[in-house]
């Protein structure tokens, strides 16, 4: 997590959403004024959240109905993506999975709509806050509604909530850690710049592997960069790698 203090405050982008916002700065200990690094803003398409300052690289904010999650549902690939087979989908098998660093949702969204069953944990609230907005405006649509039905989000920290685990553990854990990337260039995309203040690098991305290995009752996958070096512990025993990410698999038995 960063150990910077960020500055939020709560915008409402019309008089008609100031009531609703005013609920979620309640909820999240958000101040209506004063000075920012963020803004988390409600508006018609929902909660986004916008970086302060010459230069931002504009608002965040989660969907599951338009753009890009949108087209690569309708043209990503189904079940023959990577992360597909990183998780064990195949033929009869739809495992269910908890993506313990959910972000904004989007490899869990695929998932979903390839037909697994998902909890999502995201610890950072303001990010869980997001993920949360899009998740109701993703019931409201009828051609996500039934993915979404398969998605079930926890706003807690993965590591403790993993080793406190109650009921039927889950068949596989998707990790993706954020990685300390010390080459600019890497930051291009507006989330990665968004996230990093507010959630820093992940110093205990060898304490997530080790409580998801402890966890997960076939597999657990952890998505890195493609050159990046393996998460401190166990050896994975495979991985694959595409053009600018990979999966490193941890077996422990057949799906």
């Amino acid at each position: 997590m960063s150990d910077e203090v960020v500055r939020v405050r709560a915008e409402p982008l019309e008089p008609a959403f100031a009531e609703a916002l005013a609920a979620w700065a309640e909820r999240l200990g958000l101040v209506c004024d004063g000075e920012a690094d963020f803004a988390l803003q409600l508006g018609a398409q929902g909660l986004q959240l916008l970086q302060l300052g010459p230069d931002s690289p504009g608002p965040v904010r989660v969907d599951f109905v338009e753009g890009a999650v949108a087209h690569r549902r309708k043209f990503g690939g189904g079940s023959g993506q990577m992360i597909a087979k990183a998780v064990g989908v195949q033929p009869g098998v739809r495992p269910r999975v908890l993506d313990a660093t959910a972000g904004l949702g989007r490899d869990a969204f695929v998932l979903a709509s390839l037909g697994c069953d998902m909890t999502l944990i995201e610890r950072q609230p303001l990010i869980a806050a997001l993920l949360e907005d899009g998740l109701t405006r993703g019931r409201l649509d009828p051609e996500t509604a039934p993915i979404v039905a398969r998605m079930q989000l926890l706003q807690a920290n993965a590591i403790e909530r993993m080793r406190a685990w109650a009921g039927e553990p889950p068949q596989v854990i998707y990790l993706d850690p954020m990685f300390p990337h010390r080459d600019k260039s890497a930051l291009v995309k507006k989330e990665m710049r968004l996230f990093r203040p507010l959630v820093g690098d992940d110093q205990d991305a060898p304490a997530l592997l080790e409580a998801a290995l402890a966890l997960a009752s076939h597999r657990v996958v952890v998505k890195r960069p493609r050159k990046a070096p393996v998460v401190e512990g166990p050896k994975p025993s495979y991985a694959l790698e595409g053009k600018s990410s990979r999966y490193d698999i941890y077996p422990k038995k057949k799906l």
